[in-house]
């Protein structure tokens, strides 16, 4: 027999990814790799509602606190290592369980991508150019070359990522999207929720992140560098505390504008992850959650 199927759990934050995804473990006697981009970070626990050791239950996690704050996130360097530590899990005799909400994370460990390389100088000059001339003279030479990719970003580091492999490969950025083909067999598990319930829930857990002190762990990140992660400065709640590090705004201000910034995340992943339709949705309060979840990981979908 070929290995099992990679199993992946996806949905909004605060749906009960963690906790399905170390259930599943134990049931079917698997280890998690972590597909949360900014749980990479090490002393990101409050604000990223990393799961603690108590919640693992004896679950081995892998790709949890492998990033400074300084280091910015790479989705090609996760997708190898996702894909190792999926071949080193089966090997042994375990079920791989990714469990994440950074959507594109999950399809570059799942699905046939191609990454294409990078070039500083190239970066340099293109960052150069945006200090200088602005984002919107940037954004009209990608509609030129890249009508699809210009018609998708706004984010000035996306912008210039697009034009950096443009000018490197000689192909548009949107060419190197994802297909929907998985590199191996592999089930997605996804958690339906109710949304109203949701983001009720988002906002309690935000004043549960202030009240265990997610502004201690921002200043002592602050003082770490995390200003200077290009990554780890946007996370939500991190962004939104500096501020009140900065003395631009108050502590209840900044837990406000998290749980706005938080609700909006979640709609943007249901959003990305309903579009693909491979995923088998399970309501994330169905008692049954666990039984039901476990019956779909025999069920690989090629």
């Amino acid at each position: 027999m070929g290995s099992p199927p990679v199993i992946a759990v996806v949905g909004p934050t605060g749906s009960g990814k963690s906790d399905l995804a170390v259930s599943l473990a134990l049931e079917l006697g698997g280890e998690v790799i972590n597909a949360d981009a900014m749980q990479f970070y090490r002393g990101m626990d409050i604000g990223t509602a990393k799961i603690t050791q108590a919640e693992r239950r004896g679950v081995p996690h892998h790709l949890l606190d492998i990033l400074d704050v300084t280091e910015e996130a790479s989705v090609s360097r996760f997708q190898q290592q996702a894909r190792a530590l999926v071949s080193d899990i089966h090997a042994r005799g375990k079920r791989a369980i990714l469990a994440g909400g950074s959507g594109l994370y999950v399809r570059a460990a799942l699905d046939v991508l191609e990454f294409p390389g990078t070039d500083p100088l190239v970066r340099q000059q293109l960052e150069a150019e945006l200090a200088e001339n602005g984002q919107a003279v940037l954004l009209e030479r990608l509609r030129e070359v890249d009508p699809v990719s210009a018609g998708r970003l706004s984010d000035a580091r996306r912008i210039i990522r697009a034009l950096e492999v443009h000018r490197l490969t000689g192909r548009p950025f949107s060419s190197f999207m994802p297909q929907r083909e998985y590199v191996q067999p592999a089930v997605q598990v996804g958690l339906a929720v109710d949304r109203d319930v949701l983001r009720d829930r988002l906002a309690r857990r935000v004043y549960r992140m202030v009240d265990d002190g997610l502004l201690a762990e921002v200043q002592r990140l602050d003082n770490q560098g995390l200003r200077q992660g290009k990554t780890a400065s946007r996370a939500l709640g991190y962004a939104q505390f500096l501020r009140v590090v900065d003395g631009a705004s108050t502590v209840a201000e900044a837990a406000e504008d998290t749980i706005v910034a938080t609700r909006q995340f979640a709609r943007r992943q249901l959003t990305w992850f309903r579009a693909d339709p491979r995923i088998s949705w399970l309501d994330w309060q169905d008692p049954s959650l666990v039984a039901k979840a476990a019956a779909l990981c025999e069920r690989p979908r090629i």
